[in-house]
């Protein structure tokens, strides 16, 4: 399984495989079980409602279509996962970015980010595919 940030979920809805990197596109092409964190819709809805991106659909909608109709599972956010997020090394203030690194490592999953931290996380060796 791999295991979307954000912005890899948003732009791969909104833009298809021309917004993301090659080596998202062929990571992606080879596995076909993706999945985001619910803490992605989370980060949608407050970009939308901040005025910091814009859709085509109301936000219900759009994630709606950015899950089920595309074939991407949402993964819940459990105490495993909330504890295995403060437990991280401490690189990364943003708590929904330590959120999405705690998913994929619960879940033994990689990682599809763009973000330019995240390959400070030991943790995440061998597991993340980026830019």
């Amino acid at each position: 399984m791999i295991v979307l940030d954000t912005h890899v979920w948003v732009k791969w809805i909104i833009n298809g495989n021309s917004a993301l990197s090659e080596t998202i596109v062929n990571a992606l092409s080879v596995d076909s079980h993706w999945a985001v964190s619910a803490i992605s819709c989370f980060e949608v809805t407050l970009l939308v409602k901040r005025g910091k991106l814009q859709l085509l659909l109301p936000v219900e909608a759009w994630i709606n279509e950015g899950l089920e109709n595309s074939g991407i599972k949402s993964l819940p956010v459990t105490c495993e996962i909330m504890h295995k997020a403060v437990m991280l090394t401490d690189i990364h203030r943003d708590p929904a970015d330590r959120i999405i690194i705690a998913t994929a490592l619960v879940y033994d999953a990689k990682l599809a980010s763009i973000d330019t931290v995240f390959p400070d996380y030991s943790e995440l060796q061998g597991r993340l595919f980026g830019k």
